[in-house]
């Protein structure tokens, strides 16, 4: 139904590229920092931005700091979690000036969870750093000032594949793809895991996530279909949480709030829950000496 085997040969490979290193003299990995996550799909209305909040509200509600960052010049994360939108505020002015970014971040209602919020004029901001040298490390140096504050760092792509994402890309550790269960946006599926391997040349630590099925109908046997599909394809990367279809998700944003404070008892809220919990074991595994992985599977 769709290439993805291509991408799979590609992650076997044992030889990558050297990352490129920042603007700064500072290394981003010389510093204590982060993990940093970009979520992101070129293709828009898969539940990216939906996931993005969500997930920011259930690490801080775990007891993790975390701040999201709006890079979508549509800048509904920042609405959906009651944020006033300022103009060449938010990421707009971090972009610009990175030494300026602890100033331009704001709290939210969600005790340990900031945002970085957006502004449409960041479409404009994206033709003024066209001609910049280093145009695809501006999130990158903006980070750094503020990266030991947080444990998590979520960014919320725009959805395409042009300069911001490219920026994501290049700053963060992996890329957590959500997937609406339905033909058109398994399409796109190939296209964006084809560019996290091309992102590769620039950030060799870049990997994939994970990929999260969202706007599940279990009534529907199509959508079964593509999730069976995508589970052949991907394995171990695809979620075990999905996010169902719920009304709930979409009336939460007007709200300027969180599923999980909007409808705690919906069943998108059990969802997101589910891919918080399932998000922070991945990383307490990864985190475990060799030995102690193989002691646990043994």
């Amino acid at each position: 139904m769709f290439h993805v085997e291509r991408y799979m040969d590609t992650r076997a490979r044992a030889s990558a590229p050297q990352a490129i290193e920042p603007a700064s003299r500072t290394s981003v990995r010389e510093v204590p920092r982060p993990k940093i996550i970009a979520l992101a799909n070129q293709k828009g209305g898969v539940g990216k931005t939906t996931t993005a909040i969500n997930l920011a509200v259930g690490i801080a509600l775990a007891g993790k700091r975390c701040l999201l960052v709006d890079l979508d010049p549509q800048a509904n994360a920042s609405s959906g979690l009651g944020i006033a939108i300022k103009r060449r505020g938010g990421s707009h002015f971090a972009l610009i000036s990175p030494d300026s970014t602890e100033q331009a971040i704001v709290p939210t209602m969600i005790d340990g969870l900031d945002i970085l919020p957006s502004h449409p004029s960041l479409v404009q901001l994206e033709r003024e750093l066209q001609g910049t040298s280093d145009r695809e490390r501006r999130l990158q140096m903006a980070l750094i000032p503020v990266s030991t504050r947080y444990q998590y760092i979520l960014i919320d792509c725009p959805p395409s594949l042009g300069l911001f994402p490219a920026n994501a890309f290049l700053c963060c550790d992996s890329v957590l793809i959500p997937i609406q269960c339905e033909y058109y946006a398994m399409e796109g599926l190939a296209q964006i895991l084809a560019d996290v391997e091309k992102s590769k040349r620039m950030n060799s630590c870049l990997r994939v996530e994970g990929v999260l099925l969202t706007m599940f109908e279990p009534e529907s046997v199509f959508a079964h279909e593509v999730a069976d599909e995508v589970r052949t394809h991907l394995g171990e990367l695809v979620y075990d949480s999905i996010v169902p279809r719920d009304v709930a998700l979409a009336e939460a944003p007007s709200h300027g709030k969180a599923i999980l404070q909007y409808a705690p008892r919906s069943r998108g809220a059990r969802g997101y829950v589910e891919l918080t919990r399932e998000l922070l074991m991945r990383q307490n595994s990864n985190h475990l000496p060799e030995e102690t992985k193989a002691n646990d599977e043994a």
